[in-house]
């Protein structure tokens, strides 16, 4: 097997390493449009050799892993180049725009819309981690709009990476995912953002910060430019579940001014069953 990855950073790396492991003797191929990734990536042996786009004619399979707001544009291109027998996946946060795009391409039974649910918050060719995606969990949208025999081989390098695979239309996942991972990212940053703000010596912040504070906002190292695009693309459920979330925000500072807090008691009791659905997930 033949592979190209398009983005060379945390995502595209880590499906280098992860096959590498798992197809011992995989040829990958590496693009990016920033040539520092792709002197790392070879240095880091994440790819045999860098290739143009023009190289997807001659691999089995294309990883598409850049940000979401390129990754439309770039899923167009490859499918106007590859063979009847390539498969291309995409490792996006954000599905409906990308399926829109290219549901009327001449190549879409090429295409599976995927999103592996891992990441960390490093970014680049050197963040990469072999087994990134064991035992996460990889939504797949519009799979019966995929060759049967390319869903097969996706199938395979899924299982063989680990993961735990979910079906699910792309607009349900846009708006699931704006929950689950937007949101959290958000808040993350804006914890940032107030402590910086209010904190003005970074000493204090760093000697009085505690683990519940860094793994808030830990989130908050993620780039900028991987997570503007999602927000822009996924603007319209973010804006929902940013209206829940200071509603809950303004319900639980109206609590603390009425000095209410048996009823501050029982809301964090309640959303304690939070860690059972983890727990189960873990």
């Amino acid at each position: 097997m033949k592979v190209q990855i398009i983005g060379i950073g945390l995502i595209g790396g880590s499906f280098a390493l992860g096959l590498r492991k798992a197809f011992p003797g995989m040829e990958i191929l590496g693009t990016d449009a920033n040539e520092a990734h792709l002197a790392k990536a070879t240095e880091l042996k994440l790819i045999d050799q860098p290739a143009g786009l023009e190289g997807v004619k001659t691999v089995d399979v294309v990883i598409i892993a850049v940000p979401v707001d390129v990754a439309r544009k770039v899923a167009v291109e490859v499918l106007d180049k590859v063979g009847n027998n390539t498969l291309v996946f995409d490792a996006g946060s954000t599905k409906a725009g990308l399926c829109e795009a290219i549901e009327a391409h001449p190549n879409r039974r090429n295409f599976l819309a995927a999103h592996p649910i891992a990441g960390t918050e490093f970014s680049g060719p050197g963040a990469a981690v072999e087994d990134l995606f064991r035992e996460k969990t990889n939504i797949i949208c519009e799979v019966e709009k995929t060759a049967f025999k390319l869903q097969e081989t996706a199938l395979e390098i899924f299982q063989k990476l680990g993961m735990r695979i979910r079906y699910m239309d792309p607009k349900s996942h846009d708006r699931h995912i704006a929950y689950v991972s937007h949101l959290s990212h958000i808040s993350s940053f804006m914890l940032g953002k107030t402590v910086l703000e209010k904190e003005q010596n970074e000493k204090d912040i760093f000697d009085l910060a505690g683990s519940g504070f860094a793994s808030t906002v830990r989130l908050a190292k993620s780039s900028p430019a991987m997570w503007t695009p999602i927000f822009q693309q996924n603007k319209n459920n973010i804006l929902e579940t940013l209206e829940e979330y200071i509603s809950n925000l303004t319900s639980f500072k109206n609590l603390l001014e009425k000095d209410d807090f048996e009823e501050v008691f029982m809301e964090m009791e309640r959303t304690n069953h939070i860690k059972t659905i983890l727990n189960g997930i873990n």
